[in-house]
């Protein structure tokens, strides 16, 4: 099974490429959310940690946001009790894939978190400023203090860059970049297999 991992910055697209190559996701933000509406457990460790802003179950986003903006410590309290959980999903989506050619890896802190293995290819998702943007003010709650702190809890993206097997460059049309990741798939099925 070869495991491709998406990075970039927020709002630079990478559910939307992680989707096109049409292998299964391991989508973390996702499971974050389903964590949020049915964890009573998660619900009840966030009370204890930050009881003035963790009201009722489910999990509202709007009260980790104001609880993220009130201090940034909250930031951490909340990473250290979802984080865990999340792995857990990971790696029961990777034993139900297992026999799979392929899975995509959409973790924003794939690398912060030592997710990664060393031999997963990574991919770093370019998006301009504009494009960015745009994406992040149709999301729900879109707050930009949230965002520049969660930003802040990326590695550096030049970093990141580094790490990656492959730039995309993701200011084409969708159809455009529908080839361009078909291609690139191809590219990395055949690396593997001639390996």
């Amino acid at each position: 099974m070869i495991r491709v991992g998406v990075l970039g910055n927020i709002g630079s697209g990478k559910s939307f490429i992680a989707k096109l190559f049409n292998q299964p996701v391991f989508n973390a933000d996702q499971e974050v959310e389903k964590i949020y509406k049915k964890n009573k457990q998660c619900f009840k460790n966030l009370k204890k940690k930050i009881p003035f802003f963790i009201k009722s179950f489910p999990i509202k986003k709007i009260e980790l946001i104001k609880a993220i903006n009130k201090d940034k410590k909250n930031l951490e309290k909340i990473s250290s009790i979802v984080h865990p959980l999340v792995r857990k999903k990971l790696i029961i989506f990777l034993k139900k894939n297992k026999n799979k050619k392929m899975v995509i890896l959409d973790i924003p802190l794939l690398i912060e978190n030592k997710l990664n293995k060393k031999k997963d290819i990574l991919l770093f998702i370019k998006s301009n400023k504009k494009n960015t943007l745009n994406r992040l003010k149709k999301r729900p709650h879109f707050d930009a203090k949230i965002l520049k702190k969660l930003k802040n809890n990326q590695a550096d993206l030049l970093k990141k860059r580094k790490f990656a097997n492959y730039i995309i460059d993701n200011n084409f049309s969708i159809n455009i970049m529908k080839s361009k990741i078909k291609i690139l798939k191809k590219k990395i099925l055949n690396e593997r297999n001639s390996t």
